[in-house]
């Protein structure tokens, strides 16, 4: 069991309790984005917006292909944020045959909405996928969701909070996300003050948003890609998610980078070093599941 001191909960609710500033290059780029050779569509209709999302398909795509699917969340502290931070790991598995789709969701800055109505566009859009699927050649079982900071909250939220189980996705990838927003008794104990706080932020109970809270066992497989001197989420808050999906008997990696802080995997940070790393273990994690083939050549 793993015991967390009181001082790293203030870390860990930075995300949570402050306007979050962008941490990456990728996400300072103009919103609306634009991408070139991506179909953009409207997935959901909500209080007068329209959201968008983005999809980049491989090479001579059909519809009536049935294609593993891959849906990306930006990050920004639900607050601010672009689709086109991840828009060359989108590209990437275009290349490697999936439908890769960079979703647009409504952020505090732009909308004046709390947490709550980010998970809510999440899930939309993964519900949109599936009930399109025939339309964009994609395998309705094989839907994959993705995220980074926020946006790995997002995405651990379609893959843990309670829904029919042919809702949830095929599998979770997540960059230094944020699963736990509300206290574990034991473990990570916050004041009261801070507990309202929390209450006010999210427009809810947090605990109803924590994929921390919803660890149950039968969810999908998840990868979680998080550096170990990340001062926003702490990694102790993903050792102790690992921990709890491994003893509801789901499968759970987590790699952790030495010496990287938050939002080490964008691309652009530094010489991309950390950026092909984790979309490499990424890679390698879905083919483990049989979404993906192995790279040609990988065997020789």
């Amino acid at each position: 069991m793993f015991i967390r001191s009181a001082s790293l909960i203030p870390c860990l609710l930075t995300l949570l309790l402050v306007v979050a500033s962008s941490v990456s290059h990728a996400q300072d780029r103009a919103y609306p984005p634009k991408f070139k050779g991506a179909k953009e569509q409207t997935y959901r209709e909500v209080d007068g917006v329209k959201l968008s999302c983005w999809i980049i398909e491989p090479k001579m795509h059909a519809a009536s292909d049935k294609k593993p699917c891959i849906l990306f969340f930006f990050g920004g502290g639900w607050t601010s944020g672009t689709p086109s931070q991840f828009v060359n790991q989108a590209q990437h598995f275009a290349e490697r045959g999936m439908v890769a789709i960079l979703c647009d969701y409504r952020v505090a800055s732009r909308h004046k909405v709390a947490p709550a109505e980010c998970v809510s566009d999440a899930r939309a859009a993964v519900a949109w996928t599936k009930s399109q699927a025939d339309k964009l050649g994609v395998d309705p079982s094989k839907i994959v969701v993705a995220g980074g900071s926020a946006g790995g909250h997002l995405a651990a939220c379609c893959g843990t909070l309670p829904t029919d189980a042919k809702e949830l996705p095929a599998a979770m990838i997540l960059f230094n996300p944020a699963l736990i927003t509300a206290p574990v008794e034991g473990k990570f104990e916050i004041s009261e003050a801070r507990a309202k706080g929390l209450f006010a932020r999210f427009g809810k109970d947090p605990a109803k948003l924590s994929p921390y809270h919803h660890i149950r066992k039968e969810l999908p497989p998840t990868l979680i890609l998080h550096g170990k001197a990340d001062s926003t989420v702490p990694y102790a808050s993903v050792e102790l998610f690992t921990e709890a999906m491994k003893s509801a008997g789901n499968r759970c990696e987590l790699v952790g980078y030495d010496d990287a802080a938050h939002g080490f995997f964008n691309y652009g940070r530094g010489d991309n070093a950390a950026y092909r790393a984790t979309l490499t273990r990424a890679d390698e994690f879905l083919v483990s599941l049989q979404l993906l083939s192995p790279p040609k050549g990988a065997d020789k």
